[in-house]
């Protein structure tokens, strides 16, 4: 690995770089302290569209003797800040070179850029606007990828960042959920796609409740207006995985690999079509799990409302179909403001199996569900039987389903709720 910096190369400007650039029958390559830097191509894929939505690129380095070089060999390479900056603009010139003359004119180009590259650079990286500008590469198919790496200048970054954004590209956080990617990055630098990690994925190959947490971070993820892209896909079952949890974009393995035959990859498609057909079979059965939910308790409910109207009997009375059924672990009334009226009545098999850990959340006397959905939902269309998804029940730690069905009695509107356990794996 033999070679040296130019000294002038400590503030590396675009036509200070432009002579480490060759041109050859493949693409564009790159000269740096002896090695050869050569761009690959990793497609990123749209489930929804089915289609290749934009490229990540990755540097591949090669020896005097054609033999690669491990990234990590390779950015351990800088000794100093200037050093570091050189190399990031490097690549970041090679690729896009490569990528001005892509076949595709359509789809993004994933560019990863280091916090610890911005917070050392200059206040606003002109450098990239110029670059665009020489190579003709609008904007906004330019994704740039803030990579996981921690960083003490958090304003800098920021500026950095709106200056990509103000310059009309696109936006990512990369390795959403490890190390320094969390959700104050968000927040800070509002990004327009986030990269989850892929020990996300890994984790909920193996664990329902990883996968219900995955699903969770997905949908907190689109309602602070990010796209998601799950990458490290590298089977089937966690591709479906992906298209389950509802992440927009996919990459990995498992569709294809990084490549440097950048000719040859717009042609190149993963079966998504074949995957979704898949997806859709699995879960045919789970299409509307409310639907027989609402059709078995409809009568159940309708006739302890009659109890409780029409003959004046109990609450305890009134449920006690409803309380013997062996799904059903909670029947509760509740007012017009949501207050709960009188206690909680349990099932005799749920009092079995209560954890008494979480003994001060039984009483719900008075307790206020008014902030509840499906209470509201009760609330607005009276007489019809409400179900909600599966959520982690306050009372007692545990997932269930609430079934829950308006009525007027006396003049005013009352809502009966009954609890279902989905599973114990919201038990510790």
């Amino acid at each position: 690995m033999s070679g040296a910096l130019p000294e002038q190369l400590n503030s590396p400007e675009l036509e200070l770089l432009t002579p480490l650039l060759t041109r050859d029958s493949s693409g564009w390559t790159a000269n740096y302290l002896g090695l050869v830097l050569r761009t690959a191509l990793q497609p990123i894929y749209s489930i929804s569209h089915k289609r290749v939505v934009g490229y990540e690129a990755l540097i591949r380095a090669f020896d005097t003797d054609n033999a690669p070089v491990l990234p990590s060999h390779l950015f351990d390479l800088p000794v100093s800040d200037a050093e570091n900056l050189l190399l990031d603009r490097l690549c970041r010139y090679l690729h896009i070179r490569n990528y001005s003359g892509f076949e595709d004119q359509l789809n993004w180009l994933f560019l990863n850029v280091s916090p610890q590259v911005v917070a050392n650079g200059t206040r606003a990286d002109s450098f990239f606007g110029q670059l665009l500008e020489k190579t003709g590469l609008p904007p906004h198919r330019i994704v740039m990828e803030i990579v996981e790496q921690p960083t003490d200048d958090a304003d800098r970054l920021r500026e950095t960042v709106q200056y990509y954004q103000k310059l009309g590209c696109l936006t990512a956080i990369d390795d959403f959920g490890a190390g320094h990617s969390n959700f104050e990055r968000i927040w800070n630098l509002s990004p327009d796609i986030v990269k989850l990690d892929r020990a996300m994925l890994t984790r909920a190959t193996d664990d329902h409740k990883a996968r219900q947490i995955l699903n969770g971070i997905v949908s907190l993820l689109h309602q602070s207006g990010c796209l998601v892209l799950l990458e490290g896909v590298e089977t089937r079952d966690q591709a479906l995985i992906a298209i389950d949890a509802g992440v927009d974009f996919v990459q990995g393995f498992y569709f294809s690999r990084p490549s440097m035959e950048l000719m040859d990859l717009p042609g190149k498609a993963a079966n998504l079509e074949d995957l979704l057909l898949d997806y859709k079979r699995r879960n045919q059965v789970r299409m509307d799990p409310t639907r027989q939910l609402t059709d078995f308790f409809t009568g159940y409910f309708e006739q302890a409302i009659s109890s409780l109207v029409e003959s004046g009997q109990s609450m305890r009375e009134a449920c006690t179909e409803l309380l013997t059924h062996p799904t059903v672990s909670r029947c509760y009334l509740v007012d017009h403001n949501g207050i709960q009226l009188d206690d909680t009545l349990v099932s005799d098999s749920t009092v079995d199996c209560l954890d008494p850990r979480f003994r001060p959340l039984e009483s719900t006397t008075r307790a206020d569900w008014y902030r509840q959905h499906y209470l509201r939902q009760a609330i607005a269309e009276p007489d019809l039987l409400h179900v909600t998804a599966p959520y982690l029940s306050v009372t007692g730690a545990s997932m269930c389903v609430t079934l829950s069905m308006g009525f007027r009695h006396q003049g005013r509107l009352q809502v009966l709720c009954c609890d279902i356990l989905a599973s114990n794996e919201g038990r510790h």
